[in-house]
């Protein structure tokens, strides 16, 4: 941590403590692991195009993409990393066109991390490389891995930006809000206000992407919406999202015991649905039950809302996410 940082944490003033908490024990830590699992994901699929070990680090990555991917805001939101990195609902297959033309096509784009920065959201980031290492039908030739390779080392290089930009600006924008010159966060409460709102925005999240999207109609459900299908991860990143959410909500606002009731009951609903990639919502009993499990999650958001809303003294404010 930059050594004017950590003095800014150490010196935040009461109204500023809860945000000087999250930024130093949740957000710059997970931050920081993102970096380094990108790094690690980039570093393998330098080295090798075993499907193996590249879903191995894929998977790392992932699970700790769930701790920070929520934070829409500053570094994340700046150039659009965060819709890069994690580009779903994609319900047009944009991605998978897109994809699916550059292996045709051998686009030499792969060659140029410059160029393929400036490539489309759609296919690249951690989807871009679930197609690649859970294809329907494996691609043949070695364009393929050329692609893996430059998709991991994009994904590196804006999970580097991320973590630098918190580090080397944005959380001293959040830790000096109000003060002469700050003209983003012109109060203490706007900085706790934008932070709750990712919070409240992340469970809004998992309940209307994660889990009502693939849940659809009891009519006609829809498993094949759900998010990160192909790799069969669909329910454990409902889990990990909400442990995260957890986690974040208790650095914020201390202790906020009817949220961490009601968000750790989600939790273990998720666990006991025991169903990945939510195939068993065709059947009508495990429809019900992950409707249930949804049903906990907005309960979830509502305790949330009054209490760790009521406990900063904020409300809900705008996000980039509203209207999506």
């Amino acid at each position: 941590m930059a050594p004017a940082l950590a003095l800014a944490l150490s010196l935040a003033s009461p109204a500023q403590a809860d945000v000087a908490s999250v930024i130093d024990q949740r957000i710059l830590p997970d931050l920081a692991a993102f970096r380094e699992a990108a790094g690690a994901l980039a570093e393998t699929a330098a080295r090798t195009c075993d499907s193996e070990e590249l879903r191995r680090s894929w998977n790392e990555t992932f699970d700790v993409w769930l701790r920070v991917g929520f934070l829409n805001l500053g570094p994340g939101e700046e150039g659009g990393r965060n819709l890069a990195i994690a580009f779903w609902p994609d319900p047009k297959g944009i991605g998978a066109r897109q994809q699916r033309r550059m292996l045709a096509t051998e686009d030499p784009v792969v060659n140029d991390p410059a160029r393929f920065a400036e490539s489309s959201v759609a296919l690249r980031g951690l989807f871009g490389l679930e197609r690649l290492l859970y294809p329907d039908a494996p691609p043949e030739g070695d364009y393929a891995c050329a692609l893996i390779r430059a998709t991991a080392a994009d994904l590196a290089r804006m999970a580097t930006e991320i973590d630098q930009g918190w580090r080397d600006g944005f959380a001293q924008e959040l830790l000096s809000a109000g003060q002469p010159g700050n003209d983003r966060f012109l109060s203490p409460a706007e900085a706790q206000q934008a932070l709750f709102t990712q919070f409240m925005t992340g469970l809004e999240f998992i309940a209307d992407r994660r889990l009502a999207r693939p849940l659809a109609t009891f009519e006609r459900p829809r498993p094949e919406r759900a998010e990160a299908r192909a790799s069969g991860r669909s329910l454990r990143n409902v889990e990990l999202s909400l442990q995260a959410l957890l986690d974040f909500a208790t650095a914020l606002a201390g202790d906020v015991p009817e949220t961490r009731a009601d968000i750790g009951q989600a939790i273990a609903d998720a666990r006991a649905l025991d169903d990945p990639v939510f195939a068993g919502i065709t059947d009508p009993q495990g429809y019900v039950r992950a409707e249930s499990l949804l049903q906990r999650v907005r309960t979830a958001r509502e305790t949330a809302l009054a209490e760790v809303g009521g406990k900063l003294g904020v409300s809900i404010g705008f996000n980039s996410a509203d209207g999506d």
